[in-house]
């Protein structure tokens, strides 16, 4: 028996809640079968957990896209037991039962081993969100961008992504401009290295086609009218990468910065990514990001408090990272 965050969904309505479930309830569809000693709460794991998305498209179904452990059997050639692991995604937590649970059974390619440089709970400070801004920050990179180009704004700064976009950018040698409606929150985003933070109701509001032209790059995690003045502001020659919907996803925008200014729009995806770009990643990830700055941006909470965690993040009350303990 193993306790897990179990989502359901029936006549009577739906509900989340810590279970104790039977292993022989595991999906069969896999090859590795994993202990989570910490998995963490995502946009995407928010918007499952309290239902506010089509998210799940499987029931009853284990939540958590993201998990950090230990491999406890393995008919994979490439995993052994006591092999440690990170897995994001492919579909974890939506079609296929996820890691906030003491046991899940996953498939071997889905998982990168984890970093010397990291402990369990330090990946998942990291986690999807984490991952998914170091992705971004690669778009960036193979489409020219180097420090001295001039301020990469980040959106979103003080969630997931974005906390973790400003450290890996400053880091990096960039100037990083933050951006958020918390305006609490500056000495929070210059302690992660951001040289400037604006308010987010500069960018979130309906603006012009073509605005100044301010950044050499922009990460945002934010779209819709965000997304659109970020691009209308892009220097000529920038490039943007966009990677989430927090405030909506449509784009406002016209052609205009695209083929007046020479702006480049990237889609960054992190859900299905090839495992040679997730390993790359997580590569740059122990390189590149300065493990001291994780426990400044990550709040931990025990299995049972992941449902209150997760309506929390979805009223926009959450700073940083949650990291889920499933002892």
């Amino acid at each position: 028996m193993f306790k897990a965050l179990l989502l359901e969904k029936h006549d009577a309505g739906f509900r989340a809640s810590v279970s104790l479930l039977d292993e022989a309830r595991l999906p069969d569809a896999g090859d590795v079968l994993v202990q989570p000693e910490f998995s963490t709460l995502n946009y995407k794991d928010g918007l499952a957990i309290t239902n506010k998305a089509p998210v799940v498209r499987l029931w009853p179904m284990v939540a958590g896209i993201d998990g950090a452990g230990t491999v406890l059997e393995s008919r994979h050639p490439d995993w052994k037991v006591g092999d440690r692991f990170v897995h994001n995604g492919f579909g974890v937590g939506e079609t296929h039962w996820g890691c906030l649970a003491q046991r899940a059974r996953l498939k071997g390619e889905w998982l990168v081993p984890l970093p010397p440089a990291f402990s369990a709970r330090q990946a998942m400070a990291i986690g999807t969100a984490g991952y998914t801004a170091m992705l971004c920050v690669m778009a960036l990179e193979r489409h020219g961008l180097q420090p001295g180009t001039g301020e990469v704004l980040v959106t979103g700064a003080t969630g997931g992504v974005g906390s973790v976009a400003v450290a890996l950018l400053a880091r990096l040698g960039h100037r990083v401009v933050a951006a958020t409606g918390k305006a609490a929150e500056a000495d929070y985003l210059q302690a992660l290295g951001a040289s400037a933070v604006v308010d987010r109701a500069e960018l979130s509001a309906p603006g012009k086609p073509l605005q100044k032209e301010r950044w050499a790059a922009v990460v945002d995690a934010v779209g819709s009218h965000t997304l659109a003045n970020a691009l209308a502001q892009t220097r000529y020659g920038g490039v943007v990468a966009a990677c989430g919907l927090a405030q909506g996803a449509d784009l406002p925008a016209t052609v205009m910065p695209f083929i007046l200014r020479n702006v480049a729009l990237l889609g960054v995806d992190s859900v299905m990514a090839p495992l040679a770009l997730r390993r790359q990643a997580w590569e740059r990830l122990a390189r590149d990001l300065d493990p001291a700055l994780l426990d400044r941006m990550t709040t931990e909470v025990p299995l049972e408090g992941a449902v209150a965690a997760a309506q929390q993040l979805m009223a926009g009350q959450v700073r940083g990272r949650i990291v889920v303990s499933t002892a």
